[in-house]
Formats: structure tokens, sequence, C-alpha cells
């Protein structure tokens, strides 16, 4: 809002007086003002310099000093309101169409990180970046709808060239049917013996299970796939009602996350190397390994170490070992050589072998904590503390989680993301149940608009795309969701309620409170991501994001807000979506940013009274 000082001002010289001419005239009339105010034609002035000229020059000149302040942010502020729009920004080129900050495998190796932690996470090493639009590429297709963008991708959404794929082994020739412009996924996956059906149904019997339907009811609702392939095996489960979750390293062409991304399946980047992955402990009822490369008993055992931290009690490890058996050694003995490491490690970690068939081990993680103090070997030993703050800590080489109030066994939880009483008293350090309830309904209500806003903008105000037609209802054009500041998961729990076809990606800000423990317990995904960083993923990986408070959380801390607002557009996918909901100034400060990375953006005034705003955007399909 002007002043009326302004206001008249405006009018003398016009719309437009120089920024500088107004300050100085500002700083002048004040200056006269005080002086006249001290001038002795005032008695009381008078009177008050002779009890003290010092405290009267003192005042005024610091009363001067904080009222030019003041009217030069206001000027400021009106000037940049009334002038030109901000500069957009300039599109990246092409050696950053699939970029990964923090992944940089030269920078890495020229800051000396070797031994295998150049593939590491190192943000350090990639700061300093030219501030552009990481463009997609030339033949980049907006993804199919869900489900059928499960089982059918664009090839040229992906970095997996044609040449690539031929030269590729006969192992993904099997995964996958790479036509002129598609890939098309086989539902048989080549990576496991007799398909993902009979694989999955086969892990169930081992357990002890009529079918694989029956994994929920044994507790497994959420499963780590590490080094998951293309997601084969997760997009099963996820028909099952299971979130699975892959994880895989950094890979600059044919990537597993980027692929499952694509495909629509959870998915992030992360490795076993030397930091801890970034969830607490007792966050997963199933941690899966098919041919996933890894060496575990490496290192004395510290990534199996790594995988008990973040195994449930009563969760479940699955190894898959490769299908290729050494020349001249039989089944019997290869098993033999290979479990003779494990064996005892996992009896260390207080794990039973509950079944191998085949190629297949399965081990199940105690329940009782009581198991440590009687084990004997006690090579591995306990950890002492609470993990559930760490963010990329350096692996420990200690049993974690066994002093948490949240060792309750897979089987003993309750099943689905509504939580018991008894099970929300846990997550009391965080939060008050009434609290947790409360938010439950404010995400009902607030998922109802949020759909009802974006519907008629996404069906009959989307923007068409040369040469194709307009989306029709009633397909979704949403399914990979991100939570920036997800609180309590309540917009998750919200969009299951009301059967969207989405997943979500909960993220709980690095120094915000941490319901992370909370999130994983009622069974959907998450993880906790210092904000200041980029988020390990590739680009245009998710359809929506969401965040609720970020900005003005993340204005306390030293983040750039226009790298976080590069960063949300380097995953979102072209015409994807941005809803944040803020404070008015957070607001304001966001749609300036959204001009400048020249996203569409629509105000919205919420008309209850209070100070928040919502503002929607939609990323442009920019080509160059």
């Amino acid at each position: 809002m002007r002043s009326s000082w302004f206001n008249k001002l405006f009018i003398i010289i016009g719309p437009k007086p120089p920024l500088s001419w107004l300050v100085v005239c500002l700083i002048s009339v004040l200056a006269l003002i005080a002086l006249l105010s001290s001038s002795p034609s005032s008695s009381s002035a008078i009177d008050s310099a002779t009890r003290n000229p010092a405290s009267i020059v003192y005042s005024n000149y610091r009363r001067i000093k904080e009222q030019t302040a003041a009217d030069y942010l206001e000027l400021t502020s009106v000037s940049s309101a009334g002038g030109a729009k901000p500069r957009e920004l300039g599109i990246c080129g092409k050696e950053r169409e699939n970029f990964v900050p923090c992944h940089n495998v030269s920078a890495n190796l020229l800051s000396g990180f070797k031994g295998g932690e150049e593939f590491d996470r190192h943000c350090e090493a990639s700061r300093g970046l030219e501030r552009c639009l990481v463009r997609p590429p030339k033949d980049y297709k907006i993804p199919l709808q869900w489900p059928i963008g499960r089982d059918v991708i664009w090839s040229g959404n992906v970095k997996l060239s044609k040449d690539q794929f031929l030269s590729s082994g006969s192992m993904t020739k099997r995964l996958m049917l790479l036509e002129e412009n598609q890939i098309a996924f086989h539902s048989e996956d080549g990576l496991i013996f007799d398909g993902v059906k009979d694989y999955s149904r086969q892990l169930a019997e081992m357990i002890g299970l009529g079918s694989d339907a029956d994994f929920l009811q044994a507790g497994v609702q959420t499963v780590l796939d590490i080094n998951c392939g293309f997601g084969s095996f997760g997009a099963h489960l996820l028909s099952l009602k299971i979130m699975a979750v892959c994880i895989a390293a950094y890979e600059a062409t044919g990537s597993q996350v980027q692929l499952a991304l694509e495909r629509g399946i959870p998915a992030m980047i992360g490795n076993f190397i030397a930091r801890q992955l970034p969830y607490p402990s007792l966050s997963y009822g199933m941690v899966h390994c098919a041919k996933c490369g890894i060496i575990w008993d490496e290192k004395n055992g510290m990534f199996l170490i790594e995988v008990d931290r973040v195994l449930k009690p009563g969760g479940y490890f699955v190894l898959t070992s490769p299908t290729i058996r050494p020349q001249g050694s039989s089944s019997r003995e290869k098993n033999r050589i290979m479990l003779n490491p494990m064996e005892e490690l996992t009896q260390q970690l207080c794990w039973t072998l509950l079944a191998q068939q085949d190629e297949t081990f399965i081990w199940q993680k105690t329940a009782d904590v009581d198991c440590y103090s009687s084990r004997k070997q006690r090579g591995i030993q306990l950890c002492k503390g609470d993990d559930a703050h760490l963010y990329y800590h350096p692996i420990v080489p200690c049993i974690s989680g066994t002093s948490s109030r949240r060792w309750i066994a897979i089987q003993n939880r309750s099943i689905g993301s509504e939580l018991s009483p008894a099970e929300l008293e846990i997550h009391g350090k965080y939060f008050q149940p009434e609290e947790f309830y409360e938010d439950m309904q404010f995400w009902r209500s607030a998922v109802n608009n949020y759909w009802s806003l974006l519907t008629p903008l996404i069906f009959s105000d989307h923007p068409k795309r040369p040469g194709d037609e307009d989306p029709m209802p009633p397909y979704n054009m949403i399914r990979n969701v991100m939570d920036m500041n997800a609180n309590y998961g309540g917009l998750n729990a919200a969009l299951l309620e009301e059967k969207k076809s989405v997943w979500v990606m909960n993220v709980v800000p690095a120094r915000a409170t941490n319901a992370l423990p909370l999130i994983l317990d009622r069974g959907f995904v998450g993880v906790m991501h210092d904000w200041c960083e980029p988020f390990p993923t590739y680009p245009r990986t998710y359809d929506m994001l969401h965040a609720n408070g970020l900005i003005s959380h993340l204005a306390s801390e030293s983040c750039n807000m226009l790298e976080l607002f590069l960063e949300m557009d380097r995953i979102l996918r072209p015409e994807g979506w941005i809803i944040l909901s803020d404070t008015m100034w957070a607001i304001e400060l966001a749609r300036k940013l959204a001009t400048q990375l020249r996203w569409e953006a629509r105000l919205i005034d919420l008309q209850n009274g209070s100070d928040q705003r919502l503002l929607v955007c939609q990323k442009q399909f920019v080509k160059k």
C-alpha cells in the first residue's frame, strides 16, 4: 500500500520517479524537519536541550535513520511491484538435460573423493553452477496416463538410447521391448526365474503365508527394494496395496530410479557406500535384494548392519543371489560358500534364516529385544541414543533401535494408515493426538478443494501441445506427487481416502519437527531432506509438488529461495503442477519467482479471514 505522502508525490512528479532521487529528497526533507523540531523557537525543545542537549541530537538522528530506512523499504517495495516483471531465467545447455546435482562424479573426484565415495552424494562439490532452467530432451513427451504408463513409457523421456539398449546384456532385452519411440515392460521380470507374480507368491510361501495377498496381514506394508532393476517387483506389490520404494545408486545412463519413476513407481537415489540412508531406524517391513550387486559381508558387515537399522522388528530380509553358478560348483556348494560369512553376521544381528529355496534366502529379524543380551557372539554392539534426527550420517557399526518405543513387531502393528491410540501415543514426543486428528480433518477438506480447483484447470484449461488433443476425463494426469513439507502425512492419507491413483513422497525438512517415523509407521513413503540442497532424483520425475508453509519455514534459514524454486522446476515434469499454501508475503515472493521460472501462476484468496493464500502454478513445456 502506498502512504498518503507518496500518493501526493506520485501525482506531482509522475508514475515512475527515479528511486535514488526519491530517497535523497526524503532524507533532505526529514533532516530539515528534524532540525526545525530541535529549534529554540519551541519552549519545550529549549527546556529539553538545557537538560540534555546530547540526548536530543541522538534521538533525532536515530529517529531520522529509522524512518529513512522504513520509507526506503516502502519505496523499494512499491517500485518493484509497479515496475517491470522480474527477468526470466535462461535455458540450460543440452548437457544438463539429465543432470542430478550432488552426484557429479567428475567434480567429486576433483574434490578428492575416492574408494567408491566419488559415487556418493556430495552437494558441496556441485555448488556455483549457472542458474538456468533444465530443459527436456528433444524427443520428450508427456507421460501416458496411469495405469497405461506403468507398462509403456516414451523412450525419449529417459536416457537410454537404442544403441545403448542393443549393446546391453540379454537380461535387459528380456526386461524391455524397445519399439520406435516407446519402451514396453514385460510383466514377467527377467531378473527372477518364473516371473514377478510367481516369485512374489514363492516369497509368501517361504514366509509361511498362503499367497502374496497375505503380505499385509503379516505386517508387510512397506518394502525397500534395493537396486530394483526397472521396478517390476515394486509395480506388482503396488497392485497388492503394498508400498515398495526403489533405491539405487546414481547412474548416468539407463538409470533404474529414472525408469521406475517414469513408470509411476516410487523411487529415489540412494546407495550403500559410506552414509546412512535418509530414513530413521525401524522403517520397513521388508528389505529386498534381487541380484542387487552388494557384497553384504564386506567392510565387516556394515551394509548388512544398515539393513538391520531400517528393518522393523519381525521384518524380513530377502536375498536372491545371481542365477549364474560358478563353473564346477554345485548349487549346494555355492550356497554353503555364500552363507558362511552371512551366517556369522546374521547370528550377531539376531536374524533367523527362515527359509531357503533355490537361489532365494529369507531371514527374519528378531522381535524379542532380549535376544541381543543372550547372543553367543557379541562382536556387534548395541547403539546408544536415538537416530531419528540423523541425516546422511556415516554408517554406524552398531545395532540401532533397540531402546526405541517404536520397537513393535510388524505382526502386532495396525494395518493401513489408521494407527491405534496406543500407537499414536508412542509418537507423542512430536505432537498431541488432538493435533493429529485436527490435521487429518483439515486435509480431508483441503484435498476436496484442491481437486475441485485442479480438475477444471487440467481438463478444461489445459494448454494444448502441438499435434496433441487435450486430455479428456476421467483420466488423471497426476501420478507422482511430492509433499515437500509433509508434517504428519495428512495430504497422503486424504488422497488415499479419496481413492486418487497417486502415490506421495512425504518429505520432512531436516530442521522441522521430525514426524517421519510416524509417516513411515502409517505405511507411507517418506524421507528426510534438507531443502537447502537438491533432492536425490532425476529431472522431470514428479507430476505435482505441494508445499504447505515451506517458504515461511525456510525463511529463517540460509536457503536461497531462487535455488529452491529452480530445484522444484528441475524435478517437475513439463506441464506439471505446483500448489503452494503459505502466508501472504511468502506467496507474493513465490509469485515473483514463478514469473522468473516461466510458470503460469494463479493466486487464490481462501476468503477465510486468515493471512493464508494459495498459489497454483503450472510449469510450461519449454523447448529450444
